[in-house]
């Protein structure tokens, strides 16, 4: 990262010169202390450092900040005009008689400032602070400016606890250094990956963030630009509490010496507030059991105190009748229980009992219960006991990573596509190698005790025209169920859910920042993601003035607990309901926050066999639990006025700023942009989410006469049928419904061994051809094909080459596009020809033989077998944890194209090795000529 600008004079630039090279170069943006004294003392090439204190007086008062920020900003730009190169912004004048501000509002005025003033890139800037020690701390200060960082008070705490024999008393400070500097560097990585930022200097100043509770005065000072949606905290009460907290820490009084626990991690008695703390876990859990018939009420009491405490919409309050309409005109329990969903916990992040006890509880109230990305095995919805129907419902195609087969997704009602996650934005999900084991292993189509981590980019989604295309091949490959999309809460959602409802989604899901964190490393669990009361407001808003908003359901999501909480999801504009957390806890879970560690005591959040004899909820907790919830609903609607939910959604006059609120702070929300009416906005439109049908054009598809051909095949009465067509780049997601109806029949076993169906195609394949192609069902094309063949592969052969009378060489010239066998679980695939990039990414189980593949081939694959008669791209086998590729290395250069962190390359000299090339190459040679 460049650290510092030309020196004297601007030059001419048009004409190249060394004071372009002027810089100084870090490794990474941690500095210790020897190394910023070395900056502060440098007279290198002339260079000039100025330390700027950011303390200020305490006879300045409780109201000094904003006069203090504007005295730096001065001096910060009086140094840049006098030729300085470095600024450091420091608060370790801090004493009984100065005030310290914090180093990000001095950040971002001084960065701000200079930007104003045209002297920015005249200096780099270092932050020296005892704020920042977090890796979101480090984060931010880099997003708003910082250039470099050096957290003094984490470095000295280390050499305070190695001084105290807590800490190896060998270490050295520079062992310490390394090490701290060595985390931070990967925390930053991880966030920036998640945003989809490659490097540092990208990040830097980037403001990749959104404030939640700050007014105009201090984003336009300090954080120009930066979205801030609901105001909140002025500079004055920030100035207020600068002079309260300094009064505090030099005060005479005893207790000031004890640091206590602030509980923002873990729920810690006169900590910050918790949405789950113990005494609402207990309520619920004893309410849920049935063994009080009060317990619900101290539940409801205790959980709307948190409520109130933690969240947006514990700001507002209902706007209730002088009189009620009767409870028995109001719309049932029953009715209002199909609105309700379990989140998306996977198979894996908990365990089989207590994943199996929702579906059940789910599906015998009329709800839906979530696979998550785990994926559920096949045994679960091919036998449906009617009392103990243990399918869920929604099946999340998140990124391949489990194996999704053509069977999975014909038995789901919705399938779900995971482009991110609320509470960790970005992340996706996380299962540590000690907790997949065999049968999750079996399930995902992985190897045991290899960890699963979805990247951030979904490697099949890199556009709204690719989410889009999945969507159509998920309605091509279940015909029957609704195609979710799911999103995170953040400014400007709005916009991308009309592009998802354009890219003709069914259903929406907006995740907020709440909950999702079981197994979260720190930097995913706090400031990342914003509330879905926000996301919520907005998704409704937008799709109205678009007249979107018949077109989809929106289902908002994130520690949704109480009938409260949906009343306000459904008055903002949400029609369903995600439950994750509080389903958890009706079955035991107590909030350890131990799911990363398999450790989980009650069975729930744990693979070891042990521990999950320990778990004893019932699906009978669960479904009392949501039931109470329901009748809470429907008090709720009688004291407004509303006797059908569906007339709730949209309804935010119902809705009012909660009087008598006793947080200062939370009074100076504004709360009006999320208490708009959309109808207002755009009268007239249809909001009923999901009246109008998104038109897919099913009935013009050529899978249609596949079928019709095939009907024999599909009824018993045929073995065998050849079939011959001619098809055009406009017929996307060929084969996909077929195999939907094989796989509704057979399962994943696809045909039986003594039946097939031989397809025979010259032309130009479209998108998604031979997607989640069912065993038994042979695909020839003499031709070539667009991005995705072969995508979620179950068990068919797919043969592309090019036409018998073409004069070029298929070696030389691609005949398949890009992401072609995408998460592929098994079956055959021959390519005479180069496949474009990401080439056999997430394989987990297919046999694949192509001439040659662009960038980042083999990525993330698990298992099966890959053979590459020609060059590849570069970052070949990233991530890939199992499975094997065979790489013919034709010039020499395959090994600096090969990512080497998970794989080793080999010379093929084994005889078991020669064998199955020699095979691949003979069935290559005979299909494909």
């Amino acid at each position: 990262m460049s650290l510092l600008c030309p020196i004297g004079p601007a030059p001419n630039i048009l004409e190249p010169s060394s004071s372009f090279v002027h810089r100084l170069f870090l490794p990474q943006p941690i500095l210790s202390l020897p190394d910023l004294e070395a900056l502060k003392k440098t007279n290198h090439r002339g260079w000039k450092t100025v330390v700027l204190d950011c303390t200020y007086d305490v006879s300045a008062g409780p109201c000094g900040l904003p006069g203090a920020l504007t005295a730096v900003c001065q001096q910060a730009e009086a140094a840049a005009r006098a030729g300085c190169q470095l600024l450091v912004v420091t608060d370790r004048a801090a004493s009984s008689q100065r005030l310290p501000i914090s180093s990000l509002l001095a950040l971002g005025a001084v960065h701000h400032h200079l930007i104003e003033t045209r002297q920015r890139m005249k200096v780099g800037i270092i932050v020296e602070t005892a704020e920042a020690r977090e890796v979101h701390h480090m984060c931010v200060l880099l997003g708003y400016g910082a250039d470099a960082i050096c957290p003094y008070l984490a470095f000295e705490l280390a050499f305070a606890l190695r001084n105290d024999n807590i800490l190896d008393p060998t270490l050295t400070d520079q062992d310490i250094y390394n090490a701290y500097q060595k985390s931070i560097e990967t925390g930053v990585a991880k966030v920036m990956a998640k945003m989809g930022i490659s490097t540092l200097q990208s990040y830097k100043s980037a403001q990749i963030f959104e404030a939640v509770g700050l007014n105009e005065d201090v984003i336009d000072l300090c954080f120009k630009g930066t979205q801030s949606r609901i105001g909140g905290v002025t500079l004055e009460t920030l100035s207020k509490e600068v002079f309260e907290r300094h009064a505090l820490t030099y005060s005479d009084i005893r207790d000031s010496l004890v640091l206590r626990n602030p509980g923002f991690y873990h729920w810690r008695a006169g900590g910050e507030k918790h949405i789950n703390d113990p005494m609402s876990i207990a309520n619920l859990q004893e309410a849920a059991t049935g063994k009080s018939a009060s317990a619900y009420d101290k539940y409801r009491e205790s959980a709307l105190e948190s409520v109130r405490a933690c969240t947006l919409r514990g700001q507002l309050e209902l706007v209730k009748l002088d009189e009620p309409v009767p409870i028995d005109e109001v719309e049932p329990a029953t009715e209002i229980l199909k609105r309700f969903a379990t989140g998306a916990m996977s198979f894996g992040s908990i365990s089989l009992e207590a994943h199996t006890t929702l579906a059940i509880a789910m599906n015998r109230i009329g709800g839906k219960s979530n696979t998550g990305e785990g994926g559920e095995n096949a045994e679960r919805y091919l036998n449906q006991d009617p009392e103990f129907n243990k399918r869920s419902a929604i099946k999340q195609v998140a990124s391949g990573r489990f194996g999704v087969t053509a069977s999975y997704l014909a038995h789901a009602d919705d399938l779900q596509i995971k482009m991110a996650q609320g509470a960790k934005p970005g992340e996706g999900g996380e299962l540590p190698g000690y907790k997949v084991t065999e049968d999750i292993a079996r399930t995902r189509c992985s190897v045991p005790g290899v960890g699963l981590i979805s990247p951030p980019p979904h490697h099949d989604i890199y556009s709204i025209e690719d989410l889009a295309e999945l969507v159509y091949d998920l309605k091509c490959a279940n015909p029957r169920a609704r195609v979710s999309v799911k999103l995170v809460s953040e400014v400007g959602v709005g916009v991308v859910a009309s592009g998802v409802a354009k890219g003709k989604a069914e259903h929406i899901v907006i995740s907020g920042h709440d909950g999702g964190t079981g197994a979260s490393s720190w930097t995913g669990i706090k400031s990342a993601g914003l509330p879905w009361e926000l996301g919520v407001a907005e998704t409704h808003q937008v799709l109205v003035l678009n007249d979107l908003r018949s077109r989809v359901v929106v289902q908002a999501d994130g520690q949704i607990r109480t009938g409260f909480d949906v009343m306000v999801a459904a008055l903002l504009g949400a029609d369903e309901f995600g439950f994750s957390t509080a389903p958890l806890i009706a079955l035991g879970c107590t909030m350890m926050r131990k799911c990363h560690l398999n450790t989980c005591p009650v069975g729930i959040a744990t693979q070891d066999p042990v521990l999950r004899k320990k778990f004893a909820g019932k699906p009978e907790h669960v479904i009392n639990y949501l039931f109470m919830l329901a009748e809470e609903v429907r008090q709720h609607m009688a004291d407004v006025g509303v006797r059908k939910f569906q007339d709730l959604i949209g309804r935010t006059d119902l809705l009012k700023v909660r009087e008598n609120n006793d947080n200062p702070k939370a009074r100076l929300l504004n709360l009006s942009l999320i208490l708009k009416n959309a109808l207002h906005m755009r009268p007239g439109v249809n909001i009923v989410g999901g009246s109008k049908a998104q038109d897919f054009q099913i009935e013009k598809r050529l899978d249609n006469q596949l079928i019709e051909q095939c009907s024999g095949i599909l009824d018993g009465t045929q073995k065998h049928v050849d079939i011959t067509m001619r098809i055009c780049n406009e017929d996307r997601a060929f084969t996909s419904t077929l195999s939907y109806h094989i796989a509704m029949k057979y399962g994943d076993q696809g045909l039986p061994d003594d039946t097939s169906i031989n397809i025979n195609l010259t032309g130009s394949a479209g998108q998604s051809f031979g997607a989640f192609l069912s065993k038994g069902i042979t695909v020839t094309l003499e031709g070539d094909a667009n991005d995705y063949v072969g995508k979620g592969l179950s068990g068919g052969k797919i043969v592309i080459y090019p036409p018998k009378a073409s004069p070029f060489a298929s070696h030389l010239n691609v005949i398949v596009g890009n992401v072609c066998l995408y998460g592929a679980t098994s079956g055959r695939a021959y390519f005479r020809g180069i496949a474009s990039e990401r080439f056999c990414v997430r394989n987990s189980g297919c046999t694949a033989v192509v001439e040659g593949a662009g960038d980042h081939g083999c990525e993330y694959m698990t298992a099966g077998t890959v053979l590459v008669l020609g060059l590849t791209g570069r970052n070949f086998a990233a991530g890939m944890s199992g499975g094997i590729a065979y790489v013919y290395d034709i010039d020499g250069s395959f090994s600096l194209k090969c990512n080497p962190e998970m794989v080793e390359q080999l010379p093929l000299e084994l005889k078991e090795d020669l064998d199955v090339v020699q095979t691949l190459l003979e069935e290559f040679y005979e299909y494909t000529g």
